[in-house]
């Protein structure tokens, strides 16, 4: 070191003994710093270092010695020159010697980047930003950015007191974050940046200067520029934004991670998701800067993100929701793989918990906590119930066909339906209420999912697993609920948005104005009526006599039948639902089922207006002329019968309906006789339809079966009584026996009603007639063998089943009873 001072001290005294290279960077110092760089002198340096790069590392070593000593003695013009001179050398070299040039280029960079002044930071960065932009060579191997990522971050966070100081440091602090990632991303070496202790610094330090913004208006629209160049360099939220989409740009496959995580973990820490309107506009400047094969990364952090935040504030998990509503909405249409079904799948896994925390888990509750309190976490789970509800339809709603119809079926599997092992959603803590909050809340998200689904054939859009248990829905105890399953049902029939000119049940003078879209029925849908049209006629008419039936269940109801008509119906379809409708008419007529005055009247305007609908829709002009003679008599001496009045306000019901009235009731022999003739059935409408009762009535109530009635009480009550088997022999008896005239005749008539049944009926409906016989012998096989594989009672207890649980009681032994062969 001493003989180094020696040296440069003679060197100092006699000028022309110093190496050319030092007096060649002497001469582009002026006497006065304020001339600026010698633009001559720069000449000549920079031929001489074209012309002898072997010296550029000398060169470089002897700025940054002259830089430094002017740092600290504060000749900022003299370090302004030198940076100067280094910059051009850097342009004008680009040789396999300007490696080590490079690095006293850097070390001046960073020794003007820890100075506190900020002009010297300026300078410094401005430089570094030139250098990121040179394309060199050959790839560094040893070269490291670790410090400048670091002091860039730090700028980027200034707290200077003046405001346009402030601005400049972060303005230069974002530059050279973008510099360095400019000069790493490309350079296979120096994947390094992406790794996470560079990357929470780097993503951090943008989304601090995005934040800071007051045109948040302009983030939230990533498609549009970023305004003019000025605007960038003036603006450190615009530079933030525009390196922010650069960096997420230049992101590959094996990199999302790590810049999406920083971003997920400064929104916690600045508490960014209530409100959340910055969170989403980050993601939306995610989704659009990424590539869109890498969107399904991006989403599952964020589901990941959901899961790590399960039981925070109901405000929290709503505003990461509706993040993930931007980010599904955006990568809907691009390639999501196999995210879909995990999407599905832990957004449902949330609505259940959600609806947990607001009905099933008081503990969660503070005793302390007031009335108005315990509501008002109610109304914030509402809030994100209703944002899962708005991701998985939108989502769902978004998606190619192929996928909708996936997801339409993996949503209906997780319906809780009575009667039917649940064991995705758990409903024992929630009760019957929670229960329903989640099935109304699933059918509604299916409503969003199936809106503008259009399958070219019934059968793959209401494949069996999806319309039986949806069916099953149909028949529970809750309008509600059945108005959601009748519009799921819309969506997926109405393939050609008739629906809009069929809104509201009335009577429609004239059909052929309404311009039903309509084509010719095909095969496969043909095919699905013989499978599937007694299931869905036997629906309608259970759904049309349930009491807390309302007008907008009617009006359902009508246009099922109307969409059915217009989508499936050939001359077959045609004969059974006249056959429906007479059949609703017969039970409002009948009224076995004890039902109130309004829904008779309500079943018996259904009919007409179905009816009108139908003759007109089929050309049929007698039919047409029947039911509007019907119609108008009843508008004359019965208008309670017609939509448009009994769906009115007060509108006055009658005591009873007269069935001896014929004229003011569809006949089913009138109606035979207008369709006699080609292409129509008209002897079968002589058949009533009749819907075959089976389990599905008693499992889809609300409460299921094993809920509502023991094990005990079943067999007690299906098998015949101990009296009733030993039957007193009686004079009176024998008599009977001998004398059989009128049971043979009994048994003639019998013989010929089954055959007459078994020539006319529909095949559908003798296959639904032997299916509900097969079922209830089932039903009575089980009874037996649990009877009789039931171990015996025994002292230590015996298990019973109430209630749905297992109860042990003790049974004395004197109390038993044993078989007569037991006993000697």
């Amino acid at each position: 070191m001493e003989s180094e001072n020696y040296e440069y001290g003679v060197c100092g005294c006699c000028g022309p003994l110093r190496p050319r290279y030092k007096r060649l960077v002497d001469n582009i110092f002026p006497e006065d710093p304020k001339d600026g760089l010698s633009k001559s002198d720069m000449e000549k340096l920079t031929f001489y270092a074209v012309s002898a790069p072997e010296k550029l590392d000398r060169i470089g070593a002897y700025l940054a010695e002259r830089l430094s000593r002017d740092v600290v003695r504060h000749r900022y013009g003299n370090v302004v020159i030198a940076m100067e001179a280094l910059d051009q050398l850097l342009m004008a070299c680009h040789s396999q010697s300007i490696k080590p040039f490079v690095e006293s280029f850097l070390h001046m960079v960073a020794k003007l980047l820890e100075s506190r002044e900020p002009d010297l930071q300026v300078l410094g960065t401005n430089s570094f930003v030139k250098f990121a932009n040179i394309e060199e060579d050959t790839p560094s191997y040893h070269r490291r950015y670790d410090f400048f990522v670091s002091q860039f971050s730090a700028m980027c966070h200034s707290t200077h007191e003046d405001p346009e100081t402030r601005s400049r440091i972060r303005v230069a602090g974002i530059k050279g974050l973008q510099g360095v990632v400019r000069k790493t991303v490309n350079d296979e070496l120096q994947a390094i940046i992406w790794e996470p202790q560079h990357m929470d610094k780097l993503i951090p330090s943008m989304l601090f200067n995005m934040q800071d913004s007051d045109d948040l208006d302009r983030v939230q629209h990533p498609n549009t520029p970023s305004g003019s160049g000025q605007e960038v360099e003036e603006n450190p939220a615009s530079l933030a934004e525009s390196c922010f989409r650069e960096l997420l740009g230049r992101a590959a496959y094996g990199n999302m991670n790590n810049a999406v995580r920083p971003v997920l973990v400064h929104l916690d820490n600045h508490h960014l998701w209530e409100p959340n309107e910055f969170a989403v506009s980050c993601f939306r400047i995610i989704m659009y800067s990424i590539q869109a094969q890498h969107s399904h990364h991006v989403i599952q952090q964020v589901l990941n993100h959901l899961d790590t935040h399960n039981k925070n504030t109901p405000r929290v998990r709503a505003g990461i929701v509706q993040v993930l509503l931007e980010t599904v909405a955006i990568a809907a249409k691009g390639s999501v793989g196999p995210t879909v079904l995990e999407v599905f799948n832990t957004l449902l896994k949330h609505l259940r918990m959600s609806v947990d925390f607001e009905l099933g888990d008081g503990s969660r509750r503070n005793s302390g906590t007031s009335v108005s309190s315990g509501r008002g976490k109610e109304s914030e789970e509402r809030i994100v119930q209703n944002a899962i509800i708005q991701t998985i339809g939108f989502f769902g709603g978004n998606l190619p066909d192929y996928q909708r119809a996936e997801v339409m079926m993996f949503i209906m599997g997780k319906v809780p339906v009575y009667g039917a092992p649940c064991h995705t959603l758990d409903t024992d803590k929630i009760g019957h209420q929670g229960t329903k909050r989640i099935q109304t809340m699933l059918l509604s998200s299916l409503i969003m999912v199936t809106s503008g689904f259009k399958s070219k054939s019934m059968s793959a859009a209401l494949p069996a697993p999806f319309l039986d248990p949806l069916f099953s829905i149909s028949l529970m105890e809750d309008s509600e609920l059945r108005q959601l399953v009748l519009e799921i049902l819309h969506n997926i029939i109405d393939r050609h948005d008739n629906r809009a000119k069929l809104r509201g049940i009335r009577i429609i003078p004239n059909v052929a104005a309404l311009k039903i879209k309509r084509e010719k029925i095909s095969k496969q849908d043909v095919a699905f009526m013989k499978k599937h049209g007694q299931q869905l006629y036997r629906h309608i008419f259970l759904g049309c006599k349930e009491d807390d039936n309302v007008h907008k269940n009617f009006e359902l109801l009508f246009t099922t039948l109307a969409v059915v008509t217009i989508e499936l119906a050939n001359e077959d379809v045609v004969v059974d639902l006249i056959r429906l409708a007479l059949a609703l008419q017969d039970m409002a007529l009948v009224n076995e089922e004890n039902m109130s005055m309004f829904i008779r009247c309500s079943i018996m305007a259904l009919v007409a207006a179905y009816l009108n609908f139908l003759s007109q829709m089929i050309a049929n002009p007698p039919v047409c002329q029947h039911v509007s003679k019907v119609i108008e008599l009843r508008n004359m001496d019965a208008p309670y019968l017609l939509p448009e009045h009994v769906f009115r306000d007060k509108c006055p019901l009658p005591d009873s309906l007269d069935k001896e009235d014929r004229l003011l009731y569809f006949q089913t022999a009138d109606l035979a006789e207008c369709l006699a003739g080609p292409g129509y059935n008209a002897e079968r409408l002589s058949i009533p339809y009749v819907p075959q009762v089976t389990d599905e009535d008693r499992l889809t109530r609300r409460k299921s079966f094993v809920d509502t009635i023991s094990l005990q009480d079943i067999i007690a009550n299906n098998l015949p009584d101990k009296s009733q088997l030993a039957e007193e022999i009686t004079f009176e008896t024998l008599k009977k026996a001998i004398d059989t005239t009128g049971l043979e005749e009994q048994e003639r008539e019998k013989r010929r009603q089954v055959m007459e049944k078994f020539q006319k009926a529909p095949f559908e409906e003798i296959a639904a007639h032997c299916e509900s016989k097969a079922t209830m012998l089932h039903d009575r096989l089980a009874q037996i063998f649990e009877l009789t594989i039931r171990p015996p009672p025994s002292p230590s207890g015996l298990a019973s089943v109430s209630a749905g649980h297992a109860q042990h009681q003790s049974v004395p032994v004197y109390e038993m009873k044993f078989p007569d062969l037991c006993v000697y």
